[in-house]
Order: structure tokens, then C-alpha cells, then sequence
């Protein structure tokens, strides 16, 4: 992949916006982090060079100034709401976040709890906190909000949320996702702050829509097909255009809500000047650490289709409402790009038909494009991963890197011992047995050292994987997508 995104420019030019916010708030910032702090994939695919993990490298440079505090919605607990890129619920996400945030030597504050109603398993995942020394606190839904401004500022409204002890400039306030109240924090805190005689301040950290970029442009609207589920819209921020005149992005949501917030921050801070528009607010600079512009406009071009084939297999599914991919379809319109436009949809559609059974089809760095089809030995993920690395090390096809000999008693093993109808080796399975085989056959060895190679390669299966597989591929760092259809009838399988 091209570089197309200068990564340490961007951590020095965000930093030194950050610190130069915390200086304009007398030290004192509370920082709505959105996005992922961890893994941001989205952003890594839209523009190459972005470090999925770039954001958390940014904190790691204030470490000595910054906190965290991770806020989860009651109700995303309740209804274990998932994580799609990584397939595991908010509340777990939350845990693996303290952890690996906790292991890179930032502190973490503490825990919120927020629009609590009396949810059971809020209440557990609260006390299995506690129970591990995480400070957590609850806040209930804030009395009067969004429209009533007298309340929501107030005793009865975020007066009635306790407040959260914190002791740096920077309080960082992140989440596993949209809809978990990190606004709502932070505006109750600055509530608490300021009736303690601390000027404290409020910022808003987003990476997408990219403020200074184009409102069509393909990485502002990949961000549009990300959250098409959401129903968010890229906009002009008219707040901005009036007060400067000039033209800037934002979304819908925080354009409808600015008149509140800045009614809020206001009535809190007492100065009516703080912010005159959504794009005053967020300390963004992404945009300016672009580097090529042409490739950035590829890759989010890609990112779109994919997120619309992941939108069709999810409708297929019943896991999003099944006008989200003709949202994307109408972006897709926009940009004159279609399904094809993947160079691997074709000779994986192609595969399958010729063969008769599902194909995947991955394409290699160098343009080279590599087919697998499923089998009774392995699925066509595992076929196609393993003709993968054999092109990279340059093995040639007619030399089979899993002999029968291990393959047949990890089958027997399958049907026999654990009961599986299904015994064709899988990703994961493939894998670990060619890792056994490598300690003795160099060919497997050489193959195997290959498999880094395969990081940001495109794919496609023509359906749909299980998520077991389809996780697997992702950690590879593959971009897979799949058409919407199951590998077979069974109900319970699929």
C-alpha cells in the first residue's frame, strides 16, 4: 500500500494542539475522545499510513498530563451490544481497553456507567469492577435533556450525577462506541467544575468527517457509508461559515445539537464567546497530515465497497436494517463506483462457479491475484491463504505444504472425538498445523514466514465466512468482504 498519511506529523501537530487547548482552559480539559482509542482499522484503511493504534500513541506522548475515563450506556450492557470489527461486547471491550491502556503506562481514572435505569446487568458488570478496583460511578439519564437548558443545568439535572474525581490537566473521555454518553460526562463534569471555583474546558476529538477536507470527498464519505447504520450525514457546518466565513465539515448530529451544547457550555463556563461553531470545538488535524491525496482518495474509494458488501451480509443476517446498504449504494453513486470496482469480487465469483463450491480470491501486492475454493479438507479461506504464502515464498503449486498425514487425524479427531458435522479444516486449524509442520519442512517454514505479508491485502469470498473465520482473516490484516449468501442450508451452522 502506498503511503499516503504522514503518521508523526500528525501526533506532533495533534499534541501541540491539545496542550495548546489545555493552556486556553487554565489547565484544566476535558477531551470527548470519539472514534476507537484502540484498533482504529477505519481510519488505518482510509488513510494509508494512519497507525490503527496511532491515537493511543498520541496520549502516550501527554502521559505525564493525561487520564482516562471510558464511559458504557447501561443499555449497550443490557442488550450486549457488539463491537463489530473485533466481535466482542462493550463491556467487554471496555475490560481489554483498561488492560492494554493500563500495560502502556497511562492512568486510568475511572469508569461511568451512564443512562442508568436499573439494568441487572449494568448493575453486575458495576460490582465486577469495584470488585477489581475500578473506580465506577452511575449516571442516571440527565433530567430535562436535550431542550431544557434551566433544568439540565442544574442540581436536579447534572448536579444529580456524582461527580468524578480526577487529578491532571488532560481527562481524556473515550468510549467502545457511539451512544455511550461521553458528552453528557463531560458537560456534567465541567457542571461539577465549576461550582468548585475550577475553570475547567470542553473539546471534542474526532477523526471523521475530516473538518477541512472536501464534503464529498471519498474519505468523508466512507466515514458516511462507516455510520450508515447511524443515519449520519456529512454537512456544512453553516455555525462556522457565518461566524468566519469560511466552509467546513461536520456531521448532522453535532450540527443539530451545537445550539444546546453551546447554550450548556454557556450557562456552565459563563462565556458566551467559548465556541461559535461544532468545528470551533473538535482539535482535528488529520487533514493536514495528508500526504497524497490521490491515494487517499483510492483507498476510502475501497473502503466504501467494502462497507457496502459488509452492509448486505449483515442485512442478510438480521444485524442492520436492510435500507442501510441502499444508503451506501446512493454514496457509492456519488462516486460513480460499483461492487466490481473490488478487483477480487470478479475471479472469486468466477472460482466458485467453475469449481462449483465457495472460492475466496486474494490479491497480493504486487497485483497478483491468488484463488482458493473450499474442499472436504479446508475451507476455501485455508486454501486460499495457503496458496497465498506458496506464491510469496515461491513454492511451486504442486507441492503441498499439509500432507495427508496431518490433515486426515485432525479430520478423524473433528468427527469422531468432538461430534462435528462440518470437518474441514478451517483458518485458525490450518494455520496451527502448518506451524507444527514447519519445525521439520523448511518449505512450510519459508511459507510460513511469509504471513506478515499478507497485511493489508484485499479479498473476497464469494459468501459469506463464519465470524470465527472471518476474525482470523482480520487479524492477518486482510481486508475481506463477502457476497451475501450462506455456504449451505443449515440453519443452525449459519
Amino acid at each position: 500500500m502506498k503511503i499516503a498519511f504522514d503518521n508523526n506529523l500528525y501526533i506532533k501537530l495533534q499534541t501541540k494542539y491539545i496542550k495548546e487547548r489545555i493552556e486556553k482552559f487554565n489547565n484544566k480539559l476535558y477531551l470527548e475522545f470519539g472514534g476507537k482509542i484502540f484498533d482504529d482499522y477505519h481510519a488505518a484503511r482510509v488513510l494509508p499510513g494512519f497507525v490503527s493504534d496511532g491515537k493511543i500513541k498520541l496520549l502516550q506522548e501527554m502521559k505525564d498530563i493525561a487520564e482516562i475515563i471510558f464511559c458504557i450506556s447501561a443499555g449497550s450492557i443490557e442488550k450486549n451490544k457488539i463491537r463489530a470489527d473485533i466481535g466482542i461486547t462493550y463491556d467487554m471491550d471496555v475490560l481489554r481497553l483498561i488492560d492494554n491502556i493500563s500495560a502502556m503506562g497511562l492512568k486510568i481514572g475511572s469508569v461511568v456507567i451512564t443512562q442508568f435505569c436499573d439494568q441487572p446487568s449494568a448493575e453486575i458488570f458495576r460490582k465486577k469492577l469495584e470488585a477489581r478496583n475500578i473506580k465506577t460511578y452511575i449516571h442516571h439519564l440527565t433530567k430535562g435533556y436535550p431542550t431544557d437548558v434551566e433544568t439540565i443545568v442544574s442540581d436536579d439535572g447534572y448536579g444529580a450525577n456524582p461527580y468524578i474525581e480526577t487529578t491532571r490537566p488532560l481527562i481524556v473521555v473515550t468510549a467502545p462506541g457511539p451512544g455511550s454518553g461521553k458528552m453528557a460526562t463531560c458537560l456534567s463534569q465541567l457542571y461539577h467544575e465549576h461550582k468548585r471555583g475550577v475553570s475547567a474546558g470542553y473539546a471534542k476529538f474526532e477523526t471523521f468527517p475530516i473538518w477541512n477536507l472536501p464534503l464529498k470527498h471519498p474519505v468523508n464519505l466512507a466515514y458516511e457509508a462507516a455510520t450508515a447504520d447511524l443515519r449520519d450525514v456529512n454537512a456544512i457546518d453553516p455555525y462556522h461559515l457565518e461566524a468566519y466565513g469560511k466552509t467546513t465539515v461536520n456531521y448532522n448530529r453535532d450540527i443539530e445539537v451545537f445550539p444546546i451544547v453551546k447554550t450548556v457550555l454557556e450557562r456552565v463556563i459563563g462565556n458566551s464567546d467559548i465556541y461559535k461553531s461544532p468545528t470551533d470545538m473538535g482539535v482535528n488535524m488529520a487533514g493536514y497530515a495528508i500526504i497524497d491525496d490521490k491515494e487517499t482518495r483510492r483507498a476510502a474509494s475501497q473502503e466504501i465497497i467494502r462497507r457496502y458488501f459488509k452492509a448486505l451480509c449483515d442485512a442478510k443476517q438480521g444485524l442492520c436494517d436492510t435500507d442501510t446498504h441502499e444508503r451506501i449504494k446512493m454514496i457509492m453513486q456519488q462516486l460513480s463506483l460499483k461492487p466490481e470496482g473490488r478487483s477480487v469480487v470478479l475471479p472469486a465469483r468466477e472460482k466458485a462457479l467453475a469449481a462449483g463450491s465457495s472460492a475466496v480470491a486474494i490479491q497480493l501486492e504486487d497485483g497478483r491475484i491468488v484463488l482458493g475454493r473450499s474442499s472436504e479438507l479446508m475451507t476455501a479461506s485455508a486454501a486460499a491463504v495457503i496458496n497465498a504464502i506458496k506464491t510469496l515464498a515461491g513454492i511451486a503449486d504442486n507441492i503441498h505444504l499439509l500432507s495427508p498425514v496431518v490433515i486426515e487425524p485432525i479430520i478423524d479427531m473433528k468427527r469422531n472425538a468432538l461430534k462435528y458435522k462440518d470437518t474441514a479444516l478451517n483458518i485458525s486449524e490450518t494455520l496451527i498445523a502448518l506451524s507444527l509442520c514447519a519445525a521439520t519442512n523448511p518449505s512450510v517454514d519459508m511459507a510460513m514466514n511469509c504471513l506478515e505479508q499478507l497485511a493489508c491485502c484485499e479479498a473476497h469470498c464469494s459468501v459469506m465466512l463464519t465470524s470465527g473465520e472471518e476474525k482470523t482473516l482480520r487479524q492477518l490484516g486482510i481486508y475481506i468482504t463477502c457476497d451475501p449468501y450462506y455456504e449451505n442450508n443449515s440453519l443452525y451452522l449459519n
